[in-house]
């Protein structure tokens, strides 16, 4: 017997081909992303605690994942890396072999790390997005809940933003040039408006969203109708020919 054959027509088939595509783009963007905030901190120099960290992990992805669990429970100050050695299973003497820059370092990349992960969970929220501003309206609708909700996150700002806020700082310097370049592929398939500059577009449209991620202003970024608004009169005004 033959295989059966798929019951969805040409167009439905294509366009599933399309989202799973823009799925795995995503998710491997993600993945790079960390990859190459490791590679960079290299060169330049949830659960209660104790969590049994998964043991099929890589050595890096051990460390990384207790070091969250142990902020999630002690916060970023009281974090040591004795606490992340126990809690990943290792010596630390290992700890400090993955990571010279110590605790520093540690920290620095769980941030980027963790936001890596929130670029993958964004992946499946705006992956069947049609067009480019649609895709930005599902990613700040997501983007709004995801770190409103993000206990961690949320714990830490109200009890130490004085040693989170410098992090988030320099992370977003990386963050914005990720999702400029992220972009530039989804706005050269659009009509620009004359004189506007694919990679300049790139540019001004990531800061935009990191700005409304970051402080949502007179908007109500729960609210689609409203976001729609943003997006369409004031985030793509000027920079699409027609939205």
């Amino acid at each position: 017997m033959g295989r059966p054959r798929s019951r969805l027509r040409p167009n439905a088939l294509a366009r599933a081909t399309c989202l799973a595509g823009r799925r795995s783009r995503y998710v491997a963007a993600s993945r790079s992303y960390t990859a190459t905030v490791a590679r960079s901190t290299r060169q330049g120099s949830h659960a209660p605690y104790p969590r049994n960290v998964p043991t099929d992990l890589t050595v890096r992805e051990r460390v990384l994942e207790a070091a969250y669990s142990c902020v999630a429970r002690y916060g970023i100050g009281k974090t040591t890396v004795d606490d992340v050695a126990r809690a990943a299973r290792l010596s630390r003497a290992t700890v400090y072999r993955t990571f010279p820059g110590g605790k520093d370092q540690v920290i620095r990349e769980v941030i980027a790390w963790e936001t890596g992960r929130f670029f993958g969970r964004l992946a499946e929220a705006v992956a069947g997005a049609p067009d480019f501003a649609s895709l930005l309206e599902e990613a700040l609708l997501f983007a709004h809940r995801a770190v409103e909700d993000h206990e961690v996150l949320q714990k830490i700002l109200q009890t130490e933003p004085g040693r989170l806020l410098p992090q988030l700082t320099v992370e977003s310097q990386r963050t914005l040039a990720f999702i400029a370049a992220f972009l530039v592929p989804y706005l050269e398939r659009e009509q620009l408006a004359p004189g506007v500059d694919v990679a300049a577009a790139a540019d001004y449209v990531a800061r935009m969203v990191l700005s409304h991620i970051a402080a949502q202003g007179r908007w109500d970024l729960t609210d689609r109708a409203q976001v729609k608004t943003l997006v369409r009169t004031e985030m793509l005004a000027g920079v699409l020919a027609q939205v």
